[in-house]
């Protein structure tokens, strides 16, 4: 996802990011009432990490949002120092937002991974219900007429129901130990990745901050010349950088050999834009470059299926 330095590009397109809201009421809210009984559980769990994948994608296009007024206050402000800083601050927080959305698709795929946890416990419940319902019957009978000849084909369809379930069981087992391991890694794993670059654009929020110029003026000083604008764009240079080298230390650890892709993304480069800036006395407009910020992790995911 291509994201201009100055995020004053595009403003028709402010409002086109709210959330969408869930409809109260359908009839596949009502699934989880006909699911088998031995999958009910993690029916409802992968249901309720839907919703929680939900709130962040809304996390993520609030901080956006967000992103976008505040570059927008910055402008109005008609001070020049405000209105670099708080547009570059702007793009590390809408960068932020962007992370956050990449998290809700990581825990997206993590949520699919359980989903062949709960897909193999629908197929289990037959085999258990068959043996459930097999070794029923003998009792009944065993009761009723001790002496039926019936017992004898009950007894039998009950040790192949028993060798089926115990097939299914043991398939059922290796399956839920190997996909609950793989899902929670992918999780735990977004996570990192999440804290990791958050903490990367944070510290780099923090530096643009200190290139603001906060000490006091008396009434009738001239407002002092800013001077910072190189260094503010520096600071997203280094942004960029940093998450490049995140993203190439990740491949390293997990043995990849795809350094031919780094960068595919985009990041932080000169686009030749101005974006034009009147000052109160109405001198000749200031001028800062736009430049572009991406990261490789904000491409956009397929859409989730929510069941």
């Amino acid at each position: 996802m291509n994201r201009s330095l100055s995020i004053r590009s595009g403003k028709s397109n402010t409002n086109t990011s709210s959330p969408t809201h869930r409809k109260g009421f359908s009839f596949a809210s009502l699934r989880g009432s006909i699911q088998p009984e031995l999958s009910r559980r993690l029916y409802r769990l992968i249901k309720s990490t839907n919703n929680l994948i939900s709130a962040h994608e809304a996390a993520g296009k609030e901080r956006d949002t967000i992103a976008r007024e505040l570059s927008e206050w910055g402008e109005q402000t008609q001070d020049e120092a405000v209105s670099d800083i708080s547009d570059k601050v702007g793009v590390i927080l809408s960068e932020l937002g962007a992370q956050e959305e990449s998290y809700a698709h990581n825990l997206d795929d993590a949520r699919g991974i359980l989903k062949t946890i709960r897909n193999t416990e629908k197929s289990v419940q037959p085999s258990r219900d068959s043996k459930g319902k097999i070794a029923d019957e003998i009792q009944k009978l065993k009761i009723k007429e001790p002496a039926s000849t019936k017992l004898v084909i009950l007894e039998q369809e009950l040790v192949r129901a028993e060798a089926e379930n115990l097939v299914a069981e043991a398939q059922l087992t290796n399956i839920t130990r190997k996909k609950l391991r793989e899902a929670y890694d992918a999780e735990f794993a977004a996570v990192i990745e999440r804290a990791e670059k958050q903490i990367i654009l944070a510290k780099h929020g923090q530096r643009l901050l200190t290139l603001l110029d906060d000490s006091p003026m008396t009434p009738g000083d001239t407002r002092r010349v800013y001077e910072q604008g190189s260094a503010a764009r520096q600071v997203l240079n280094d942004a960029e950088d940093d998450l490049k080298t995140w993203e190439m230390n990740r491949r390293d650890d997990s043995g990849g050999n795809e350094a031919a892709d780094l960068g595919a993304g985009g990041g932080i480069s000169q686009a030749g834009e101005d974006s034009a800036k009147s000052s109160a006395t109405g001198k000749s407009a200031n001028k800062t470059d736009n430049e572009e910020f991406a990261s490789a992790s904000s491409s956009p995911a397929p859409a989730r299926n929510e069941q």
